[in-house]
């Protein structure tokens, strides 16, 4: 494990790379995470370096395709930093971005804290926390030139690839009583029209929140009340450019919008 020095230091490189633009081949050897923990433990250093309220999390790899894409054997937790965030139909800048996609997500801010314990929360126990429901548009990247090769400790500690987020308003529908998992948002980009699917997200986007509240109990953390958790994009990541405008109908749960410069 990385002592305080060296989680400082990876930390350091990596948000430096994020506020500059740039990308990096790999961690130097010194301050290279080895594992999860370690990963988690960069990540959480990052989050000191946000002068505001952490606004959520963010779940990577939430699909097979997903995690083959970036050889992780499985989801990943992200910090949503407050600074991240675009608002609804706003514009997000493209500068140092070279992931260059837009995902569409399921988001649900959280009405009360649930806190770490010995025992995993089931998903009505996470859902019964829940406040309220929205649509989302996460715009990735990675401080990695070649993120398919950085591993999953490295990822983690590059924040699970999070770099901008765009949340819709609360949905006014009882959205308890949808099927989320053969939900279908309608994503246009370009005079194109895609399909999304709520099963490519771990099944089933109530899966994948319940499984970001029992990642961050094994880490010891809180999922507090007035966090954000989006779960994943429910269509493969779609390829943007400046310009482009990307927007996302999910029915009766809401639209959300964002353009690119």
């Amino acid at each position: 494990m990385l002592d305080n020095n060296q989680i400082a230091a990876a930390s350091k490189v990596l948000h430096d790379h994020w506020h500059a633009g740039t990308k990096l081949d790999a961690l130097d050897g010194a301050i290279l995470p080895r594992d999860r923990a370690a990963g988690y433990a960069v990540q959480a250093a990052l989050e000191k370096t946000s002068r505001e309220k952490l606004f959520g999390w963010k779940i990577a790899a939430t699909s097979a395709a997903g995690q083959k894409h970036i050889n992780v054997a499985g989801p990943l937790a992200g910090r949503i930093l407050a600074e991240t965030v675009i608002p609804d139909g706003g514009t997000a800048s493209m500068q140092g971005n070279e992931m260059r996609v837009g995902e569409p997500e399921y988001a649900f801010r959280m009405a009360r804290d649930l806190a770490p314990r010995t025992t995993p929360y089931s998903v009505q126990e996470v859902l019964d926390a829940v406040g309220t429901l929205h649509p989302a548009i996460e715009i990735p990247d990675s401080r990695f030139a070649d993120f398919v090769a950085a591993g999953e400790a490295q990822l983690i500690a590059d924040n699970a690839c999070a770099h901008l987020f765009v949340l819709g308003p609360a949905t006014t529908a009882d959205w308890r009583a949808i099927d989320l998992v053969e939900d279908r948002p309608t994503i246009t980009l370009r005079g194109e029209r895609y399909i999304g699917h709520g099963k490519n997200v771990l099944g089933d986007p109530r899966i994948a929140l319940a499984w970001c509240a029992n990642e961050l109990r094994t880490l010891g953390l809180t999922l507090r009340a007035g966090e954000v958790v989006t779960t994943g994009t429910c269509h493969p990541p779609l390829p943007i450019s400046a310009g482009d405008e990307f927007a996302a109908d999910f029915g009766a749960i809401g639209k959300v919008s964002v353009k690119f410069a």
